[in-house]
Protein backbone atom coordinates (compact mmCIF):
# COMPACT_ATOMS: atom_id res chain seq x y z
CA UNK A 1 0.00 0.00 0.00
CA UNK A 2 1.50 3.32 -0.93
CA UNK A 3 2.18 5.98 1.51
CA UNK A 4 -1.01 8.34 2.41
CA UNK A 5 -0.59 12.02 1.57
CA UNK A 6 0.14 12.98 5.45
CA UNK A 7 3.01 10.24 5.34
CA UNK A 8 4.67 12.01 1.76
CA UNK A 9 4.29 15.39 3.49
CA UNK A 10 5.88 14.32 6.47
CA UNK A 11 8.82 12.94 4.58
CA UNK A 12 9.47 15.56 2.45
CA UNK A 13 9.34 17.99 4.90
CA UNK A 14 12.64 15.34 7.04
CA UNK A 15 13.87 15.35 3.12
CA UNK A 16 13.94 18.89 2.49
CA UNK A 17 16.21 19.61 5.69
CA UNK A 18 18.35 16.72 5.14
CA UNK A 19 18.55 17.51 1.35
CA UNK A 20 19.66 21.34 2.41
CA UNK A 21 22.45 19.77 4.83
CA UNK A 22 24.02 17.17 2.25
CA UNK A 23 23.41 19.31 -0.71
CA UNK A 24 26.84 20.33 -2.59
CA UNK A 25 26.70 24.30 -2.85
CA UNK A 26 25.12 26.13 -5.26
CA UNK A 27 28.29 26.36 -8.26
CA UNK A 28 28.37 22.91 -8.88
CA UNK A 29 25.08 21.67 -9.10
CA UNK A 30 25.06 21.64 -12.22
CA UNK A 31 27.89 18.90 -12.44
CA UNK A 32 26.62 17.13 -8.92
CA UNK A 33 23.28 17.58 -7.34
CA UNK A 34 21.34 14.83 -4.82
CA UNK A 35 17.27 14.46 -5.46
CA UNK A 36 14.83 12.36 -4.61
CA UNK A 37 11.56 10.39 -5.65
CA UNK A 38 8.63 9.06 -3.58
CA UNK A 39 6.78 6.54 -5.27
CA UNK A 40 4.72 3.79 -3.74
CA UNK A 41 6.22 3.18 0.08
CA UNK A 42 9.07 3.66 -0.88
CA UNK A 43 11.79 6.98 -0.86
CA UNK A 44 15.14 6.86 -3.01
CA UNK A 45 17.47 8.92 -2.55
CA UNK A 46 19.93 9.69 -5.86
CA UNK A 47 22.77 11.58 -7.39
CA UNK A 48 22.35 13.94 -10.85
CA UNK A 49 24.96 14.26 -12.88
CA UNK A 50 25.47 14.78 -16.61
CA UNK A 51 26.36 11.82 -18.59
CA UNK A 52 30.45 12.09 -19.38
CA UNK A 53 29.61 10.95 -23.05
CA UNK A 54 27.06 13.49 -23.54
CA UNK A 55 26.94 16.19 -21.15
CA UNK A 56 23.54 17.00 -21.76
CA UNK A 57 22.14 13.72 -20.79
CA UNK A 58 21.26 13.59 -16.92
CA UNK A 59 22.11 10.35 -14.92
CA UNK A 60 20.10 9.65 -11.92
CA UNK A 61 22.23 7.10 -9.64
CA UNK A 62 19.96 6.05 -6.82
CA UNK A 63 21.86 4.78 -3.76
CA UNK A 64 19.95 5.09 -0.97
CA UNK A 65 16.34 3.59 -0.23
CA UNK A 66 13.95 3.46 2.71
CA UNK A 67 10.79 1.35 2.23
CA UNK A 68 7.72 1.23 4.93
CA UNK A 69 6.34 -1.71 6.00
CA UNK A 70 2.86 -0.77 7.33
CA UNK A 71 2.27 -3.98 9.13
CA UNK A 72 5.57 -3.52 11.32
CA UNK A 73 5.03 0.22 11.47
CA UNK A 74 9.43 0.24 10.25
CA UNK A 75 11.43 1.51 7.31
CA UNK A 76 13.53 -0.86 5.96
CA UNK A 77 17.03 0.40 4.81
CA UNK A 78 18.74 -0.33 1.14
CA UNK A 79 21.87 0.84 -0.31
CA UNK A 80 22.96 -0.09 -3.62
CA UNK A 81 26.19 -1.55 -4.75
CA UNK A 82 28.14 -1.87 -7.51
CA UNK A 83 25.95 -4.61 -8.80
CA UNK A 84 23.00 -1.95 -9.22
CA UNK A 85 20.80 -4.25 -7.03
CA UNK A 86 19.53 -3.25 -3.48
CA UNK A 87 20.93 -4.59 -0.53
CA UNK A 88 19.56 -4.66 3.20
CA UNK A 89 21.28 -2.26 4.64
CA UNK A 90 22.65 -4.39 7.88
CA UNK A 91 24.40 -2.65 10.02
CA UNK A 92 21.13 -1.03 10.32
CA UNK A 93 18.48 -3.10 8.58
CA UNK A 94 15.18 -1.07 9.83
CA UNK A 95 14.25 1.62 12.03
CA UNK A 96 10.84 3.08 13.27
CA UNK A 97 11.33 6.91 12.03
CA UNK A 98 11.94 8.10 8.54
CA UNK A 99 13.89 10.86 9.84
CA UNK A 100 15.97 7.93 11.59
CA UNK A 101 16.91 6.53 8.12
CA UNK A 102 17.96 9.90 7.05
CA UNK A 103 19.98 10.09 9.93
CA UNK A 104 21.84 6.60 8.92
CA UNK A 105 22.21 7.81 5.44
CA UNK A 106 23.65 11.00 6.89
CA UNK A 107 26.06 9.24 9.09
CA UNK A 108 27.57 6.76 6.36
CA UNK A 109 29.68 4.84 9.33
CA UNK A 110 30.38 2.58 6.45
CA UNK A 111 30.60 4.97 3.66
CA UNK A 112 27.76 2.47 2.06
CA UNK A 113 25.99 5.98 0.77
CA UNK A 114 28.30 8.45 -0.28
CA UNK A 115 31.98 6.58 -0.49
Amino acid sequence: MALSEFEIKRCEKAIAKFMEKRRPPGHIREKLDLGYRISGQSVEIFEIRPYWRDPKKIIKTPFAKATFVRARGVWRIYWQRADLKWHRYDPVPEVKRFEDFLSVVDEDKYACFFG
